[in-house]
């Protein structure tokens, strides 16, 4: 039986969740792209908000016929903000721009699930992992990687 959330639990799963999309977006904001820190920050609190009302409905009901599949809530999420991500892509010209933010928004949702499920580890691990690429893959791009126009060339 799931129990019901104190409201200081409630509010420090959703303020980590904030804190770690603020951590994301700020990783775009600094690049200059369209989703910067507030929406990595909306993305991520939203999707922990979800997930908490997900557990406070579930522990409220618990004593009647009702049921939350909380499995079902996550999938949702997953693919109600990939249609968020997509809004994130343009095509123009042949060219198609903005795969990193919708990738970066996914990831931010996962954090907040992560966040609002009580899985701090997993939140802090998944924001590191996703800064690392962020951040390091950046500073490869052009020297080890190949820059976009060689792989238009090569591909």
């Amino acid at each position: 039986m799931i129990e019901p959330l104190t409201e200081f639990e409630i509010f420090v799963r959703a303020a980590v969740a904030a804190a770690l999309g603020l951590a994301i977006g700020w990783d775009r904001e600094k690049k200059e792209k369209a989703a910067g820190v507030r929406t990595m920050a909306l993305v991520s609190l939203g999707c922990a908000g979800l997930v908490i009302a997900g557990f406070e409905i579930t522990a409220r009901f618990a004593h009647t016929d009702a049921t939350l599949d909380l499995l079902r809530l996550v999938s949702g999420v997953a693919g109600g903000v990939g249609f968020l991500g997509a809004g994130a892509i343009i095509q123009s010209r042949g060219e198609i721009r903005g795969m990193t933010t919708a990738a970066s928004i996914w990831a931010a949702a996962g954090i907040g699930v992560a966040c609002g499920a009580g899985l701090f580890t997993l939140a802090g691990i998944l924001c590191g992992l996703v800064l690392a690429v962020l951040v390091v893959v950046t500073m490869f791009k052009g020297s080890v990687l190949p820059d976009r126009e060689d792989a238009k060339s090569e591909g």
